[in-house]
């Protein structure tokens, strides 16, 4: 299906640069594996990322710099994986839901664990992504005509629909659609009445979840 909602210019520009932190990283290369607009933009950014070094007054380096950089590339081959926009040949079977449905290959590299439930129908599984212990990223799945509980953020929020689709009173997103929302949004994503929706999600801070659904947030970890 052709996504009809991507990332910004600003958060391909920064994929492109090597400069999102590692679990919006996961998302924004869940998204490029299936937008090929998107992959031709990232295309687009790293050729004027090279022609601006190209252009740089060369610097003169210190001794040992380049066998640091080797250095440091090793070890960081571990979250490599997030790096490329086409995936590689996963080590391991591509994961699925607990009921068969088939999840993202590139997250074959990465630890899915327990679906869990909470509320009536809320239900989700953290993401372990290689190399960074830190990152927060989380899969979640409602079922038709359910809600997520209304919520802000204190950081950005990066969001891939996989299965399904939501509407949540800024836009309506569907299976392939990527959405960002920042400190200025508060919405209560609703799913689409002909079927459920899955959705995987990088959170960067934390949460502001309202009413009832904040008794939730100590167990989902957002």
């Amino acid at each position: 299906m052709t996504a009809r909602r991507h990332p910004s210019d600003e958060t391909l520009m920064a994929w492109a640069a090597g400069n999102l932190a590692a679990g919006p990283r996961l998302v924004v290369a869940i998204h490029l594996d299936g937008c090929r607009r998107c992959r031709e933009a990232v295309g687009r950014f790293e050729a004027v990322g090279g022609a601006l070094l190209d252009a740089s007054e060369p610097a003169t380096m210190a001794d040992g710099a380049f066998d640091a950089l080797m250095a440091r590339i090793d070890a960081e081959a571990n979250a490599s994986d997030a790096t490329s926009p086409e995936p590689r040949r996963p080590d391991r079977e591509a994961p699925t839901t607990p009921d068969g449905l088939p999840l993202p290959a590139r997250l074959a590299r990465h630890n899915v664990g327990r679906w869990r439930r909470l509320g009536p129908v809320l239900s989700w599984s953290r993401v372990d992504v290689a190399g960074a212990p830190d990152a927060n990223v989380v899969l979640l799945r409602i079922p038709a005509a359910g809600a997520a509980p209304r919520h802000g953020h204190t950081g950005r929020e990066f969001t891939q629909v996989l299965v399904g689709g939501f509407s949540d009173g800024r836009d309506a997103y569907v299976a392939g659609d990527f959405d960002e929302a920042d400190e200025n949004v508060d919405h209560r994503p609703v799913v689409d009445a002909d079927g459920e929706c899955i959705c995987i999600a990088a959170v960067e801070g934390r949460l502001r979840i309202h009413g009832i659904g904040r008794l939730l947030q100590p167990f989902i970890g957002l």
